[in-house]
């Protein structure tokens, strides 16, 4: 497949910061059919030493760094790691919080006989934060910016859901009304900094939301 949909917003010897559309996954899926990926893509299409640092669902769109050599990948992943990249999303969600800001601190697992859903459990979850602010209230949801302590799968959209508020058009977690208020999960990421791998340099990548 082509590079279409991939906007590929720097490039570099060391990385690239790449630009996932909405219904492309992060990296190839176990089933047959789930083999078209960001990161074949990219493989397929001039870029074969191309390395995956981090992931995105499915559903996702967004700011992704892509790792062109070992050195930078272990440089790269190493500050996904200790927390020291800076990762912002827009989101719309339903509904209209009591507070302009807040911090959800819920612990999360995956639970296999919903799968690939994910769950609050604070007895067997593992530790997830979030900060949440509302940039701009609308008739029946708000326009957020999320910004994750914590990297779980599913982090924000089970966060959300878990304060009342689910994400607009997420298939798995939301129903009725906030499903059916977008056609695509509401979900972008929109900011990543990080330093570059190989100067240390501080870089912040921006991407304005599709929705």
């Amino acid at each position: 497949m082509p590079l279409t949909d991939i906007g590929i917003l720097h490039e570099d010897p060391t990385f690239l910061i790449v630009n996932k559309p909405t219904l492309l996954l992060s990296v190839p899926g176990r089933a047959e059919d789930n083999k078209d990926c960001l990161i074949t893509r990219l493989q397929d299409n001039g870029y074969p030493e191309a390395r995956i640092v981090h992931r995105l669902d499915w559903e996702t769109s967004g700011l992704l760094v892509i790792a062109r050599n070992p050195d930078s990948h272990r440089e790269l992943s190493r500050q996904f790691h200790d927390r020291e990249t800076e990762k912002t999303y827009i989101a719309l969600c339903w509904g209209q919080p009591d507070h302009d800001s807040g911090h959800i601190d819920l612990p999360l697992r995956y639970d296999p006989p919903n799968k690939p859903r994910h769950i609050v459990d604070h007895e067997l979850g593992k530790s997830a934060q979030t900060f949440w602010r509302v940039l701009e209230r609308l008739d029946d949801h708000c326009r957020v910016e999320l910004t994750p302590i914590t990297g779980r799968s599913h982090q924000l959209r089970v966060h959300m859901l878990a304060i009342g508020h689910p994400l607009l058009g997420d298939r798995l977690y939301a129903e009725d009304e906030a499903l059916a208020a977008c056609p695509r999960l509401a979900l972008h990421a929109a900011r990543l900094g990080l330093k570059h791998p190989l100067n240390g340099e501080r870089m912040v990548f921006e991407s304005p939301a599709p929705f």
